[in-house]
């Protein structure tokens, strides 16, 4: 049954949030010939390895000349259609994305490769840890999370990725006037998302409209499955925050 004594944007309080959410669910999947070859050829090249005593050095990933480009990092990737049309349509910024899907990685590694690009790096690791240990304070200019695990039934609510701390802890990473994009197929999980982030005191929602929910903004393209939703009557919810101080 419904609680409707709670307002539509409260945070739910009665969800016990673990300690430390997992940014991935581990996937089976078949990494296919090219993602394979992807993977040994442009692997050394745009994967980056986790070293926990080495943070990030913007200029040092991409190249000097980019250092003061803005960078976005994106948190599961999935099959990397979106990150590699994003960076191939906005090259004048810097992406970082995270999966550990070997397949996705594969994929987006091709993807690369096909259109020549030079803006993207790879990390196939915990986003938190990455968040955590690699990733130095107010220096990101953007955070994408596009269609994460919305896990559907209410007893698993507490493994959803969109929780305080992680918000706490993105916050931290971006700088002032940076952005957070969430986008979710999930009505609920839209409405969660959007009491989370209204929640935090550092961050104000980019959308006036009653709803809170902004309109997709032209650099995020369709995906497949949203194409496809759209088409069975299906709604796509997207949120945009910025930190403001």
């Amino acid at each position: 049954m419904q609680d409707t004594t709670r307002p539509l944007n409260a945070v739910p309080t009665d969800i016990a949030y673990p300690k430390r959410i997992k940014t991935f669910v581990m996937r089976a999947g078949r990494t296919t010939t090219g993602q394979t070859r992807a993977l040994e050829v442009l692997g050394p090249q745009f994967v980056l390895p986790f070293q926990v005593d080495k943070p990030f050095d913007w200029g040092e990933l991409f190249s000097p000349e980019r250092s003061h480009l803005p960078v976005i990092f994106e948190i599961g990737f999935g099959m990397g259609d979106a990150s590699a049309q994003i960076a191939s349509q906005q090259p004048m910024s810097n992406y970082l994305g995270c999966e550990v899907h070997v397949p996705g990685v594969g994929a987006l590694l091709k993807k690369i490769e096909e259109s020549n690009l030079h803006n993207i790096r790879i990390i196939s690791h915990d986003a938190v840890d990455v968040l955590e240990k690699l990733i130095p304070k107010c220096s990101l200019t953007g955070i994408h999370i596009f269609f994460p695990d919305p896990w559907h039934k209410a007893r698993h609510h507490k493994r959803r990725l969109i929780q305080p701390p992680l918000v706490e802890l993105l916050v931290s990473k971006l700088k002032v006037g940076g952005y957070i994009h969430c986008a979710t197929d999930w009505e609920p999980y839209s409405k969660q998302i959007l009491a989370t982030l209204t929640a935090n005191p550092h961050l104000a929602n980019q959308s006036d409209a009653t709803s809170g929910f902004s309109a997709r903004p032209d650099y995020r393209p369709l995906t497949k499955f949203e194409r496809r939703g759209l088409k069975l009557g299906h709604g796509v919810w997207d949120l945009i925050f910025n930190r403001v101080d």
